[in-house]
């Protein structure tokens, strides 16, 4: 893909603020992820990005444990991990090459390569979202990003939804922002906030 350092980087444009603004005492704050707080969430992008990084290398990098619970990945300086996990994702995956032919995700089968890298903004803009809106932020993103994860995420919706990385979709109008549209087809409700306290 001749644009894939400019769609890397406008996926993860967002993140390194948003990551900053969630300071350690929100670690228990609830996210529009099910089945995650944010440090759960924080842990799960650390515990599998570096698979994900290496598939872009097509390097096969296994997770640092069996089960992402068996290990705490936000015990240390887990903010400026993050960013750094994040800038290595963008690295990895910008090189035109990385979308090429097949790839593995720790171990696991291959996979086309084009297929992880759509997973690969994925993660970043949905799971950024996440991040975001946990801590009462509304981050935006560039539209040709999200046009083509909205591609993506509709061809690979009924796989992802059998492997549990997509809940069940949310209906929203037609003439909804693209955003919106992304977040429903991914199983997010795109109206999600915080509770207040």
């Amino acid at each position: 893909m001749s644009d894939a350092k400019i769609l890397l980087h406008a996926a993860a444009a967002p993140l390194p603020e948003i990551i900053d603004s969630i300071g350690p005492h929100r670690l228990g704050a609830a996210t529009p992820c099910a089945g995650f707080d944010l440090r759960g969430l924080v842990n799960h992008l650390l515990f599998w990005g570096p698979s994900l990084a290496g598939a872009g290398r097509k390097e096969v990098v296994p997770p640092p444990a069996e089960s992402e619970t068996a290990v705490d990945l936000t015990a240390e300086d887990w903010a400026s991990d993050l960013k750094g996990q994040v800038e290595r994702l963008v690295g990895a995956w910008s090189e035109p090459d990385a979308w090429e032919g097949v790839t593995r995700m720790g171990g696991a089968m291959e996979l086309p390569a084009e297929l992880v890298a759509g997973m690969v903004v994925g993660e970043l803009v949905v799971h950024g979202w996440d991040l975001a809106r946990a801590v009462g932020r509304r981050p935006s993103w560039d539209g040709d990003v999200l046009e083509y994860l909205y591609g993506e995420i509709a061809r690979s919706a009924e796989l992802g939804r059998e492997m549990g990385v997509y809940g069940p979709e949310i209906p929203v109008p037609a003439g909804a922002p693209m955003l919106d549209r992304v977040l429903g087809l991914s199983g997010r409700d795109p109206a999600w906030a915080p509770k207040a306290s």
